[in-house]
């Protein structure tokens, strides 16, 4: 459907392609509306968050939720009640072959990232230490170390710069024997 301009008269061209003869309406025949639409949404806290009402201006920190059409914004812990989703938290492990000194892995390391701390013997049950305070190095056995940390993006990329640094290491302890 659209709007043409034939020899100065406006006419609504309504074609639909099929085998009935189209329809032609002068501009007079058509009625003009407007429509018009809220561009707001709301977002009601609920649970946890709803227990205290906000003052204006002041921020509410949660989860946006839509379902149905309708906005809700609920803590964390309250996610699992008003949806199918869960929170889980994922504990990672990974046993690397090294058969380096411990002491020199800890010493490279902390020439490449900022924090590396060593751990107290009872609490890991041996030589350890924590790099970023979020991912903790582990002496095994003389052939292995572990690392340890709790799943996040930023857990992740420094395990993975601690991981690609110990192979890098081992590649420049086998080159020189």
């Amino acid at each position: 459907m659209f709007m043409a301009d034939i020899a100065g008269v406006r006419v609504l061209y309504t074609g639909d392609y099929s085998r009935e003869e189209d329809c032609h309406l002068c501009a007079v025949e058509i009625l003009q509306f407007s429509l018009y639409f809220n561009s707001e949404k709301m977002a009601k806290t609920i649970r946890r968050l709803a227990e205290k009402t906000p003052e204006v201006g002041e921020t509410v920190s949660g989860f946006l939720v839509k379902k149905a059409f309708t906005y809700h914004i609920m803590a964390l812990d309250d996610l699992h009640v008003f949806s199918q989703l869960s929170i889980e938290n994922i504990s990672q492990r990974i046993t690397i072959a090294y058969s380096g000194a411990f002491g020199v892995l800890k010493h490279r390391l902390k020439q490449i990232f900022e924090s590396v701390e060593s751990l107290p013997d009872e609490e890991s049950e041996g030589p350890a230490f924590r790099v970023h305070e979020r991912l903790t190095v582990k002496y095994e056995s003389e052939k292995h170390i572990s690392l340890h940390w709790r799943s996040d993006p930023i857990s992740d990329m420094v395990s993975d710069s601690v991981i690609i640094s110990i192979l890098l290491i081992l590649v420049l302890i086998t080159s020189y024997c």
